[in-house]
């Protein structure tokens, strides 16, 4: 398929290396991130040492994407009168 203006002198190997760093960097920058905030919200009270240390350790090396989504996350635990 004939791709337009200047993006039809791009070869397949080249759209194809781009499409890799794409699928990458979502998976860096979102699908982990969400992830890992979902697996701290449901397991942060009942987590023991070794799987605290290991989250420690995926929140320093997936950092930029858990900066990305931090406004919009709240993992403070509820108060007695919240329902």
């Amino acid at each position: 398929m004939p791709l337009f203006g200047s993006l039809g002198s791009i070869s397949g190997d080249t759209l194809l290396v781009l499409g890799l760093y794409l699928a990458l960097g979502g998976a860096y920058l979102v699908a982990v991130p969400l992830a890992l905030y979902a697996w701290m919200v449901k397991r942060w009270t009942v987590m023991g040492k070794l799987e605290r240390f290991g989250v420690y350790g995926l929140v320093f090396l997936f950092f930029p994407g858990l900066i990305l989504f931090a406004p919009f996350i709240n993992l403070r635990m509820a108060g007695q009168g919240a329902r």
